[in-house]
């Protein structure tokens, strides 16, 4: 009999059964097409049905089934968290494992806020393998060994109902979010429309939909140019970037993913006012205009902007619903959350050109509508992380014993 090495948890209990994941779950790994079973995402809330617009995969046939009370959990480790208990049947990419839980030992409900707890979120990370960030994964092979504590099947319904309780104050705070961030990208004022214009939307069928006659139209291809510029062997410019789906260009203060690599000679340099976009993110809004100069992945792109372009009304336009529709419309690819827009298909891309000062208008007045919702943005955002940690904590604390739960 071949000995499989078990790694120690780090949710190692002595008040707890402990036992690898491999042996409390079983894989699912039926491919099916999402013409028979609807599309799940699988994210910050769980797992839940697929929004509208989200781009899809060309190879329909090439998903995963997944049944209600599965668990499901994105071997990709930089997508942080994303995991959770299937309430509906349906089917996710390949990029997910699917697990069905083995009910005498772990129960489905009490799995989801285990595989969702920052230390397992640790632990998944440190069994990870790969060479860059957003390559970085753990297979449900190597995930399979993750030792996990299993305390009596009535404390873990017990334990799972008083997280729920959390889960539910956490939706409430991510639905606010959502919806200040909403706010905070006015598609009527990017591109010229009346309040009333029922073209206001994201949804419009052009880029270009209802936009003055006296703005010019364009092409990106004939305003923006790739720089080419990398590091080589001269020490970096500035500290690693990142580009945030959320604020778009900021310093990468990240420990719990993948870095840099330590040779950064490949790597692209960005500088001040220079557009920076993650090709595979486009469709999340993985783009936006630099105000530091600094260094990024060199599977992303840079581009010098036309002095015809404010630089901050590039920011606002090309990370508007409008625009990260469009994204998700041109982009190609096998993952539904790696979608990647070629170089060909960017340069294709009609933009609206205003007179200047009406660009420099509408880039101020979002500057400042910005600047306040993410004052309230920051707020939320430490009391959701309270939240969490708080939800991480009490697990912890049972299922080594510290605390009992009524």
């Amino acid at each position: 009999m071949t000995v499989q090495t078990v790694h120690q948890s780090l949710l190692e209990s002595p008040a707890s059964v402990m036992a690898p994941v491999g042996s409390v779950v079983v894989e699912r790994n039926e491919k099916v097409g999402e013409t028979d079973y609807p599309p799940l995402s699988v994210g910050k809330l769980g797992v839940t049905p697929q929004l509208a617009g989200v781009a899809k995969s060309q190879t329909e046939g090439d998903r995963k089934l997944v049944r209600a009370g599965d668990l499901v959990i994105n071997s990709r480790s930089d997508r942080r968290g994303a995991s959770g208990l299937a309430r509906q049947d349906g089917s996710v990419s390949v990029v997910y494992s699917v697990m069905t839980p083995r009910p005498e030992l772990l129960l489905p409900e009490y799995g989801h806020h285990l595989f969702r707890s920052i230390a397992f979120q640790d632990e998944f990370f440190r069994w990870g393998t790969g060479i860059v960030d957003d390559l970085w994964s753990t297979n449900f092979t190597r995930m399979s060994r993750i030792r996990v504590p299993l305390p009596p099947l009535d404390v873990q319904r017990r334990l799972a109902a008083l997280l729920d309780e959390v889960d539910a104050m956490v939706a409430k705070l991510d639905q606010l979010t959502d919806a200040l961030r909403a706010r905070a990208i006015d598609t009527a004022a990017l591109f010229g429309l009346s309040e009333d214009d029922p073209r206001r939307g994201a949804d419009a069928q052009s880029p270009l939909s209802g936009i003055p006659e006296h703005w010019e139209r364009t092409k990106f291809g004939y305003d923006f140019t790739e720089s080419i510029e990398r590091n080589g062997d001269d020490p970096p410019p500035g500290p690693l970037l990142s580009i945030s789906e959320y604020r778009g260009v900021e310093v990468n203060t990240r420990t719990d993913g993948q870095q840099a690599s330590l040779d950064v000679s490949k790597y692209r340099v960005v500088r001040p006012e220079q557009l920076a976009a993650n090709m595979m993110w486009l469709n999340h809004g993985g783009l936006g205009v630099s105000s530091l100069t600094g260094y990024i992945s060199p599977d992303y792109k840079a581009f010098w902007i036309s002095p015809r372009f404010h630089p901050r009304y590039v920011h606002h336009l090309l990370r508007s619903p409008r625009y990260v529709d469009y994204f998700g419309a041109i982009g190609t690819g096998v993952r539904p959350n790696a979608q990647r827009v070629t170089k060909i298909a960017l340069d294709m891309m009609p933009l609206p050109l205003p007179p200047m000062d009406e660009q420099k208008r509408i880039a101020d007045d979002l500057d400042q509508v910005t600047v306040r919702i993410d004052g309230m943005l920051a707020k939320i955002a430490s009391l959701r992380k309270l939240l969490v940690e708080h939800s991480s904590t009490l697990l912890l604390d049972v299922v080594t014993g510290r605390k009992e739960v009524a």
